[in-house]
C-alpha cells in the first residue's frame, strides 16, 4: 500500500466515524452543499434532464408500461407502509395484548417521521408553496414555463410542483426501517431501501417529472427529519416512557369504545 493510499484510508476511516458520531449534522451539511451547487450551477439540471429527453417525443421513459408499472409499485409501498402504521397504532388503542408487538418509541418514531418529512415538510409545504415548474413543463423541453433552479420560490407552477421530489421522499423514508429492525438485519434492510430509492428517484428524473436536485434534496430533507426523529424517539426516551405511553393509549381506546357502546345504546 502506497503512502497516498494510506493517507486516503485513513482520511475516509475518519470522515465515516465523524459522519456516525454526527449523523444529523452530516445530513444538514451534505444538504446544504447539494443545494449551493443547485443553485451556483442550475445548468447540472438541465443537463441530466436532456439525457430522458427525446425532442418532439418529449420523455418517452413516461409512456413505458414497466417504468410506469415501477412508479405505480413505489406508491404502493409507500400506500402499505402508512396503512400498516394506522394497524398499528390501532392495535395499540383497542388491541393492548398485542401492543407489545411493536413498541410504542418505535410506532412514533416511524409515523412521525413520515408525516414531518414526506408528508408535511415536502409534500404539504415545499411542493405546494415554491412553485417550481416540472422539467417536463418548462420551455427548455416542450412546455411553456421558465425554468427556476431549487430553493427559488414564485416559480409558474401552481400545484404538486417539482421541487422537491414526493415519492423520492418516501422511498427515502423507507431507510428508517432500518433503526428498528434487529441489528442483524439493519445492513441489508438499509441496502435494500437505498437502492429501491434511488431506482424510483432515478425513475421520475427519467419520466420528465422531476430535475436532479429535486431528488437529492428531498433525500436529505428527509434522512434530516429521520435522523432527528430517531435521536428523540429511539434514543431520548426511557423505557418508564414507553409503558406510560401504552397505558395512555390503551386508556383512550377504552374510553372510544365506551363512547360507542353509548351511542349504540342510544340509538
Amino acid at each position: 500500500m502506497t503512502s497516498a493510499t494510506r493517507q486516503a484510508t485513513g482520511w475516509t476511516k475518519r470522515a465515516i466515524a465523524a459522519i456516525a458520531e454526527r449523523p444529523i449534522t452530516a445530513a444538514v451539511a451534505a444538504t446544504a452543499v447539494v443545494s449551493a451547487i443547485a443553485i451556483a450551477v442550475p445548468g447540472i439540471d438541465l443537463t441530466v434532464a436532456s439525457l430522458f429527453h427525446r425532442g418532439d417525443a418529449g420523455f418517452p421513459a413516461e409512456r413505458n408500461a414497466t417504468l410506469i408499472a415501477l412508479r405505480n409499485a413505489g406508491r404502493g409501498v409507500t400506500q402499505m407502509a402508512v396503512m400498516a402504521l394506522v394497524v398499528a397504532a390501532l392495535g395499540k388503542l383497542f388491541l393492548p395484548m398485542l401492543s407489545r408487538a411493536i413498541g410504542a418509541r418505535v410506532l412514533l418514531f416511524l409515523a412521525t417521521s413520515l408525516a414531518l418529512g414526506p408528508g408535511l415538510l415536502v409534500n404539504a409545504f415545499l411542493k405546494e408553496v415554491w412553485g417550481r415548474p416540472r422539467p417536463r413543463d418548462t420551455l427548455d423541453f416542450g412546455g411553456t414555463l421558465p425554468f427556476d433552479p431549487a430553493w427559488i420560490p414564485g416559480g409558474g407552477c401552481e400545484s404538486n410542483c417539482s421541487f422537491p421530489s414526493g415519492e423520492a421522499s418516501s422511498s427515502m423514508w423507507l431507510v428508517a426501517l432500518a433503526f428498528v429492525v434487529p441489528p442483524a438485519w439493519r445492513r441489508a434492510v438499509a441496502g435494500v431501501a437505498l437502492v429501491w430509492c434511488m431506482v424510483m428517484s432515478a425513475n421520475r428524473i427519467a419520466f420528465g417529472g422531476h430535475y436532479l436536485s429535486d431528488v437529492l434534496i428531498a433525500w436529505g430533507l428527509v434522512a434530516i427529519v429521520v435522523l432527528a426523529c430517531r435521536r428523540f424517539f429511539l434514543e431520548s426516551m426511557g423505557p418508564m416512557t414507553e409503558a406510560r405511553i401504552d397505558t395512555a393509549l390503551g386508556r383512550a381506546g377504552d374510553r372510544i369504545l365506551a363512547l360507542v357502546r353509548r351511542s349504540g345504546q342510544g340509538a
